[in-house]
């Protein structure tokens, strides 16, 4: 077992394969930083004898996911390793018994403070100067990274966000094959909020994906998950309201709650009635 600490940089919590994480990815991210060898170190590798630089280790999805401690399951650390191969955090080389995992640019990041220092310049002025430099890029970098509604694969296709987009998109194009296929990053990220933000459950909304688009009013206004969140209360109230009807043996007019013909009163109404109406 290594002893000692590692060093992390305040700079990570503002990148997109930290802030785009979920809880369960990011305790990988960090249970990976703990593993790594800090200087070389020989481990078995591919049934010989290999020696692994500082950033390597040799592991497996099992120990990874021990490490990671309770509540991570080995499919979470599968995910995570994957995404974080896509924004090239790591590279990782499996076999049938166990994978190489290597931090890219781990020597810049966890690297002697005297060896870094040594590789910008050769006197302190110069230092200076370099990390100033260095500290107006990271600047311009976030602040693109912020202007950034939808960073390049922020999502996992394995991901429910994604895959709840996905969904969305596959009922559209039943009632529209010539729909033309979205930006699923905006759109997941547009799920995203509506679950973190919004407190809305996945079920909630897969439920209400597959209504809307069955719904001869709903399935030609309802046409992204951006306008599916705008309108989810008023979906809900049709819902339940179009529930409480069956169960009496009425009919609901397919008419939209924000339709000015209903009164104020009317809309009271119906909003009372949802509330007594689970989902």
């Amino acid at each position: 077992m290594q002893n000692g600490w590692f060093k992390l940089y305040r700079d990570l919590l503002e990148k997109p394969l930290w802030v785009q994480s979920t809880p369960e990815q990011k305790t990988v991210l960090i249970t990976l930083l703990s593993m790594a060898n800090h200087q070389e170190k020989e481990w078995e590798w591919k049934g010989t004898s290999y020696k692994v630089a500082p950033g390597q280790f040799v592991t497996s999805l099992e120990s990874i996911a021990e490490k990671c401690g309770k509540g991570i399951s080995i499919q979470n650390v599968r995910t995570a390793l994957k995404r974080f191969e896509k924004y090239e955090f790591l590279t990782n080389e499996s076999t049938n018994k166990n994978r190489l995992v290597t931090i890219v640019n781990w020597g810049f990041y966890q690297g002697n403070s005297d060896d870094l220092t040594n590789q910008l310049t050769g006197n302190q002025q110069a230092v200076n100067k370099q990390l100033t430099t260095n500290k107006n890029e990271k600047k311009d970098k976030n602040e693109k990274n912020n202007n950034t509604s939808c960073p390049k694969q922020a999502y996992d296709e394995n991901s429910s966000f994604y895959k709840l987009s996905f969904l969305f998109f596959e009922k559209i194009k039943m009632n529209n094959p010539a729909f033309k296929e979205p930006n699923f990053q905006k759109w997941s990220n547009d799920i995203r909020l509506m679950i973190e933000r919004d407190n809305r459950t996945p079920e909630q909304i897969k439920y209400l994906i597959n209504w809307c688009q069955n719904d001869n009013f709903w399935k030609s206004n309802i046409l992204s998950p951006a306008k599916l969140r705008k309108q989810f209360d008023q979906l809900i109230i049709r819902v339940k309201s179009e529930s409480e009807n069956k169960k009496s043996g009425l009919t609901l007019i397919k008419t939209p709650i924000s339709n000015p013909d209903l009164s104020s009163d009317e809309i009271r109404k119906m909003k009372k009635l949802a509330e007594s109406v689970p989902l």
